[in-house]
């Protein structure tokens, strides 16, 4: 029996379930996506689909708000993060 992960990036949860699951309101994910923060892919009809990966974000921009940034220094510090995150990685793999 194998174990099966959902795969993170599978754009999965409609908008209203997606505010739910991640502690916020569908206006700020509607939000988010106007400054460029969240990009969530779109059915055929159009409709808006949130990732696991993208609930993390959505999180993530959830504690910088609280952190005291507004949505342009999310904008500019979510990037560093990650390639933060991706150099140490690197480094990591180095070792």
């Amino acid at each position: 029996m194998t174990d099966h992960q959902p795969d993170p990036d599978r754009a999965v949860y409609g908008i209203s379930v997606a505010a739910e699951l991640a502690g916020t309101g569908v206006q700020n994910l509607r939000a988010y996506e106007a400054r460029g923060l969240l990009l969530p892919a779109r059915s055929e009809g159009g409709t808006r689909r949130y990732s696991a990966n993208d609930l993390v974000t959505v999180r993530r921009i959830g504690d910088l708000l609280a952190a005291g940034l507004n949505l342009a220094g999310i904008a500019m510090v979510l990037p560093l993060q990650d390639e933060n995150a991706r150099l140490r990685a690197e480094r990591d793999d180095d070792r």
